[in-house]
C-alpha cells in the first residue's frame, strides 16, 4: 500500500479546469488499494469548498479526504497556545472559520495577542503591514499559513501569502518565526499521519519546487513534479533539491514504481 498526496492548484486542476486523466488516476490509485489526500497551502478557500469543486470535476472526495494550510494552523495552536493566549488574525474568512471551529481564541486587538496568524489576504494593506511590524517588534509570535509568492491561476498567476511574509522581514530584517504550511514538516506529519502510512511509503505530488518538492524530499517522501503549474524542467535542474520524478501531468503518476 502506498500513500499519495496531491496538491490541487496547478496539479489536480487550475482554476476551474481539470487537469486530463486526473479522475482516472485518483480512481485507479485508490482501486488499486492506495490512500490519497489532497493538501493545498491556498487559505482562501474552504476544505468543504475543495470537496465540492472535487466531486463537481468527477473525483469521489468527502472532508476527510482534504487538508489544508488553514486546518493545520488551527490544529497547531490548539497544541501549543496557553489558556487565556489570543490570535490576531491577517486573513480572509476561510481561516477566520477553521480557527473558530478549532475553539482559537481571537481578539481584533493585535496589541493583546500573543500570536499573530498572517495569512493570504486580498485586501491586505499598509496599515496591516504596520500592524504585523509593531506586533513583530514586540515580541508576538508571527505564524503564517503558507509561503507560496503567488498561487497559479488559468491564465496566469497572483500574489499570495509569501509576499506578505517578504514585507514584514524585509521591515524587520529577520525570519518570521513560524511557516506552517508545505514545505513544513508540519505539514508533512499532518498528512501523512492523515495517511496512517509512514513518509517512506507516501509520495508528494506537486508542481512547485519550494513547497511540494522540498517538504517531500525535506521528510523523506518520493517527490515528485508535474509540469502542469509553476516548476518547469530547467527550476528542477537548477535547485538543489530536485524531485525523484518529473512527470508531464497527473495522468502518469500510475506508472510510478
Amino acid at each position: 500500500m502506498k500513500g499519495f498526496i496531491f496538491d490541487l492548484d496547478g496539479t489536480v486542476y487550475l482554476g476551474d479546469r481539470m487537469m486530463e486523466g486526473a479522475a482516472e488516476t485518483i480512481g485507479a490509485l485508490r482501486a488499486r488499494g492506495d490512500r490519497v489526500v489532497f493538501l493545498s497551502n491556498k487559505p482562501i478557500a474552504t476544505r468543504q469548498s475543495y470537496v465540492d469543486k472535487l466531486n463537481k470535476m468527477g473525483i469521489p472526495t468527502t472532508l476527510n479526504d482534504v487538508l489544508n494550510s488553514s486546518q493545520i494552523v488551527a490544529q497547531y495552536l490548539q497544541k501549543h497556545m496557553k489558556p487565556g493566549e489570543r490570535a490576531f488574525v491577517i486573513g480572509e474568512q476561510p481561516i477566520f472559520d477553521e480557527l473558530t471551529d478549532h475553539g482559537i481564541t481571537m481578539t481584533e486587538d493585535s496589541e493583546q495577542a500573543e500570536y499573530i496568524v498572517l495569512s493570504w489576504d486580498r485586501q491586505f494593506t499598509y496599515d496591516k503591514l504596520n500592524l504585523l511590524y509593531q506586533a513583530a517588534i514586540r515580541g508576538a509570535i508571527i505564524v503564517a499559513s503558507n509561503p507560496d509568492a503567488t498561487c497559479p491561476l488559468d491564465g496566469g498567476q497572483i500574489p499570495d501569502t509569501g509576499t506578505f511574509i517578504a514585507a514584514l522581514q524585509a521591515a524587520t530584517n529577520k525570519p518570521i518565526d513560524l511557516v506552517i504550511g508545505k514545505p513544513s514538516l508540519i505539514a508533512a506529519e499532518a498528512a501523512v499521519a492523515h495517511l496512517g502510512l509512514s513518509f517512506e511509503d507516501c509520495y508528494m505530488v506537486g508542481d512547485r519546487l519550494e513547497t511540494d518538492i522540498k517538504m517531500g524530499n525535506d521528510a523523506g517522501m518520493k517527490s515528485v513534479l508535474v509540469l502542469t503549474g509553476v516548476g518547469t524542467r530547467e527550476m528542477a535542474a537548477a535547485t538543489d533539491s530536485p524531485p525523484h520524478f518529473i512527470l508531464p501531468s497527473i495522468k502518469e503518476i500510475v506508472s510510478l514504481p
